[in-house]
């Protein structure tokens, strides 16, 4: 098959995230197995036009909204003749309906929906949401790939059949559970993830505030970059908490470090508004680390609550801190998450993932116009 992969950026770009890792471990798989696949994405400062990386064909063009204008171009008239196009939708799809001939997957690891509001400044929220509703209806003969069952319900309300949908679950990278380096002696919550308000780092950091009022001897640990500005605001935040002295902020770790100090760690918090999957929720759990999050799309996936980690009831830090202690406190319970988490990371392989996507794109291509 000669495929072609349309997203708005790629493993190299600074800004990509889980989402543009995951693609790579599936456009990777497929490149070994004998397909041919091109990767059409924006360009960025330093950024080559044309590279190779892991025999997948990087092609670079434009930037992070003007890819989107640049793909049909590159489509209609670069001399190659595609038999499928997976179209992968962050916010904004690349509307592949429109002058795309062949199969096509929508590829979406989250409904935007609220993240606009958290993620853009008016008026282009307000744009973003109203646009959303409106490319669905183009896409709804379009099969859509997903990571989580509960991005499928998400589609389902935007009036995209369910039958028209698959998940496929994210595993980790390959990785080995760190037994040499021993939990911290005092109770330490870790938040992994780039430091964007979406991600719930400020409710993550008001959690912790409550947390300090049962464990006084707790420390928190911020793993991940974002804009100094906000970091520089969040610091501020944690000045009028009385807090600054027992959190610590690490920035852009190695992967090697964030395993590391997943291993040494207590508990991860997650309390982002929503998430495709929640890669670093199975990475923790790799490391013997259970995980107290928000119940939002992706995070109920990745989280068997009271099994692997818990789930709580509601958006809430007091709700977050009171789970989070009585975990802590509950060394029989605690135990048995480690274990079963452990266990859940195992199961999912990478090679059971990209042999379901690749039936996906055999069978999309299949089907006849």
């Amino acid at each position: 098959m000669n495929i072609l992969i349309l997203n708005w950026r790629d493993p190299k770009n600074p800004k990509s995230g889980g989402a543009e890792i995951v693609t790579m471990e599936h456009a990777k798989a497929w490149a070994e197995k004998g397909h041919s696949v091109t990767w059409f994405t924006s360009s960025f400062t330093g950024s080559k036009k044309l590279e190779t990386i892991d025999s997948v064909n990087i092609v670079r063009r434009g930037n992070y909204l003007s890819v989107i204008l640049r793909a049909p171009f590159y489509y209609l008239f670069s001399g190659q003749k595609f038999d499928v196009v997976v179209d992968e939708i962050h916010g904004l799809p690349f509307f592949t309906p429109l002058y795309v001939r062949v199969q096509k997957i929508a590829f979406i690891h989250e409904v935007a929906d609220e993240i606009w509001d958290y993620m853009f400044p008016f008026p282009v929220n307000k744009v973003g949401k109203s646009i959303e509703p409106l490319y669905f209806k183009l896409y709804h003969k379009v099969k859509f790939w997903t990571d989580a069952n509960s991005t499928i319900a998400d589609l389902e309300k935007y009036g995209i059949n369910k039958k028209n949908c698959i998940a496929i679950p994210c595993p980790i990278k390959k990785t080995s559970l760190l037994k040499l380096v021993a939990k911290e002696k005092n109770p330490t919550f870790i938040f992994v993830s780039r430091v964007v308000k979406m991600k719930g780092i400020e409710e993550v950091i008001r959690a912790f505030f409550y947390i300090l009022r049962d464990l006084r001897d707790a420390q928190l640990w911020i793993v991940g970059d974002g804009e100094k500005s906000y970091v520089e605001e969040l610091k501020e935040t944690m000045m009028s908490y009385s807090i600054s002295p027992k959190v610590k902020f690490f920035g852009k770790v190695s992967e090697i470090k964030k395993y590391e100090l997943m291993r040494r760690a207590t508990i991860l918090l997650h309390a982002s508004v929503k998430e495709g999957w929640g890669l670093v929720v199975l990475e923790a759990a790799s490391q013997e680390t259970p995980s107290v999050v928000y119940p939002v799309t992706g995070l109920r996936d990745t989280v068997k609550d009271g099994k692997t980690g818990i789930v709580i009831k509601e958006n809430n830090p007091k709700e977050m801190a009171k789970q989070a202690v009585a975990l802590v406190k509950d060394k029989k319970r605690y135990n048995k998450l480690q274990k079963n988490g452990l266990k859940w990371a195992k199961s999912l392989t990478w090679e059971k993932a990209t042999r379901q996507s690749e039936a996906l794109l055999k069978k999309v291509l299949s089907i006849k116009h």
